[in-house]
């Protein structure tokens, strides 16, 4: 699958229903398995998985020695929430009560790119992470891109 690329703002109806942008449906005209809902494990945010890249990551987890108390208790974790969902003929995707709640979504909703899947965030949270004066993001791309010896090249 191509990178997913672009933010996109849009609004949640009182059903938890959001329609998908124009401009990112057609990214994902191209994904017929469906999709798949999650928690994010880092953020107040909810991440949609196109089914392949999710079962890239299911074949991962499957590695995992289900008899490790740590490795039994990030499967937990990391599967808390998981919802399978499709895009509805109006091209809508139904975000669930628990999920809505643990990203303390409101009205107004973000859709942004992450390579290769998309986070849904409530707008007044995305906006508050990605405007953090706190972190100098020419620091953090240095520090994560700078090891990287062919970068630019």
């Amino acid at each position: 699958m191509h990178p997913i690329v672009g933010t996109y703002e849009c609004k949640i109806d009182t059903k938890g229903r959001v329609l998908i942008p124009a401009a990112l449906k057609k990214q994902l005209i191209t994904v017929a398995d469906g999709f798949v809902l999650k928690r994010s494990v880092y953020e107040k945010c909810v991440e949609l998985w196109p089914m392949n890249e999710w079962n890239e990551m299911m074949q991962k987890l499957n590695q995992l020695n289900r008899f490790d108390r740590k490795a039994d208790a990030f499967i937990r974790k990391f599967m808390a929430g998981v919802k399978i969902v499709d895009i509805d003929e109006a091209g809508r995707l139904q975000v669930s009560k628990d999920l809505i709640e643990f990203a303390s979504i409101s009205k107004d909703v973000v859709f942004s790119s992450k390579i290769n899947l998309i986070e849904i965030w409530d707008k007044d949270l995305y906006e508050n992470i990605v405007n953090d004066e706190d972190t100098d993001f020419g620091d953090l791309a240095e520090e994560v891109m700078g090891t990287i010896t062919n970068y630019g090249a």
